[in-house]
């Protein structure tokens, strides 16, 4: 991955890609092992490049051959966690409002114990950046730009994350992420 960001104009990567495939997609933050990506994994990939100076993060699973019906389910349980956040975005919102709503429908599909980080945090010339926004009382303002990544980790099963940027516009917000798939169907390869 860190090959073809760098082929596709980037400086270097904003962090250490993750890419973590079943059990190990239960860890937020999951080292390399020995671990064997098979025929029928679930693969979650975290990245970002620099470029111009200015980082980008993106996390997605994508799952090879057919998808578990747990995944399934968490994966839908994730996407409509992320898009309720998303859809709140516009100047002047507490900005921890953003991560009590998407905590809050996870919580109320009894998956709250399992999403352990915050909704997300700015990005710019850092691939993590202030404003973090759990617990977060100042509002949003046109120019932010942040990540909004729910996700839910079951220890030795898997985990699903779903990461987009977003930048906060005078009306609302712009998902700047929007070109790169993310719908269930098409996370299948």
């Amino acid at each position: 991955m860190d090959y073809y960001l760098r082929l596709a104009g980037a400086e270097n990567s904003a962090f250490g890609t993750i890419v973590a495939a079943d059990e190990r997609a239960s860890l937020p933050h999951a080292r390399p092992t020995d671990k064997i990506i098979t025929p029928h994994s679930a693969v979650l990939f975290d990245w970002g490049a620099c470029c111009q100076s200015y980082c980008s993060d993106l996390t997605r699973v994508v799952f090879l051959g057919k998808i578990p019906p747990l995944l399934k389910k968490l994966y839908r349980i994730v996407a409509e966690a992320q898009q309720r956040a998303i859809d709140l975005i516009k100047p002047g919102l507490p900005i921890g409002r953003l991560d009590k709503t998407a905590r809050a429908f996870i919580q109320k599909k009894g998956y709250g114990k399992y999403f352990g980080h915050g909704l997300g945090h700015g990005i710019g010339r850092q691939g993590h950046e202030a404003p973090r926004l759990k617990g977060n009382k100042n509002k949003l303002q046109p120019g932010m730009v942040m990540t909004i990544e729910p996700g839910i980790y079951l220890p030795g099963q898997g985990g699903i994350r779903i990461e987009d940027m977003v930048l906060v516009t005078e009306t609302g917000c712009e998902l700047l992420t929007a070109s790169v798939p993310k719908k269930l169907e098409e996370m299948v390869l």
